[in-house]
């Protein structure tokens, strides 16, 4: 959306329905399940504008819980067991009631969140953090989120100032797993530069790399 999606406030509601921007089968690109197969729930809507951010969640429609576990059980197969619930950003809605039915049907959970919301969902669900700096620098992440984190993802840039660094938003006192991520400039000299300096951030300081797999192989 390069940020220009409106803004949109956490709903509160039973999670009977939510906002789904889509539903699709795919290849896992990022984080600590990259070249899994899965299915992708991407949800509507999210509370901040990144003007990076190159996905499109705002032709959402809303559809029951009934509806995205019926479509889950057409896309799936037993060679797919991991479900990402993804956005937007996935906590700005009541999820829970979704996720026990996909665990239910056992299914293995990952979240992708930027970090600024939690609901209590189930222990079981995985999730992975990419949090976002709005220009004021890294806040520590809240608590009750950070006990739960399997993973911190950073977008690095060479030439964004935003983006140059890791910071501690409290991975170090949880010893979450730290990946680093080059950001998409859509520039071909600024991903290079993004690409090289990811990867000295990385062999300096022990992060894992994660390169947006997806991409390069042509798949959502």
């Amino acid at each position: 959306m390069f940020g220009k999606n409106p803004i949109r406030n956490p709903v509160f509601s039973n999670g009977d329905f939510l906002d789904v921007q889509e539903i699709f089968p795919t290849i896992q690109g990022e984080g600590p399940y990259v070249g899994a197969p899965s299915i992708f729930i991407r949800l509507g809507g999210c509370n901040l504008a990144c003007s990076f951010c190159d996905t499109e969640f705002e032709s959402f429609k809303k559809l029951s819980v009934e509806n995205i576990i019926s479509q889950i059980k057409e896309l799936s197969s037993p060679n797919i067991s991991l479900i990402v619930i993804t956005g937007g950003e996935p906590f700005r809605q009541p999820i829970e009631k979704l996720c026990e039915e996909l665990i239910n049907l056992g299914f293995q959970i990952q979240i992708e969140t930027n970090g600024t919301i939690f609901r209590e969902i189930p222990k079981t669900v995985e999730i992975v953090c990419s949090p976002k700096n709005t220009g004021r620098g890294y806040f520590r992440i809240r608590e009750d989120l950070l006990a739960r984190i399997t993973a911190v993802k950073f977008i690095i840039s060479k030439t964004n100032l935003l983006y140059q660094n890791v910071s501690d938003i409290g991975q170090l006192d949880y010893k979450i797993p730290v990946y680093i991520q080059p950001m998409d400039e859509y520039n071909d000299e600024k991903n290079k530069l993004n690409m090289e300096y990811a990867i000295s951030l990385a062999l300096e300081n022990g992060y894992r790399l994660s390169v947006q797999m997806h991409k390069y192989i042509g798949v959502k």
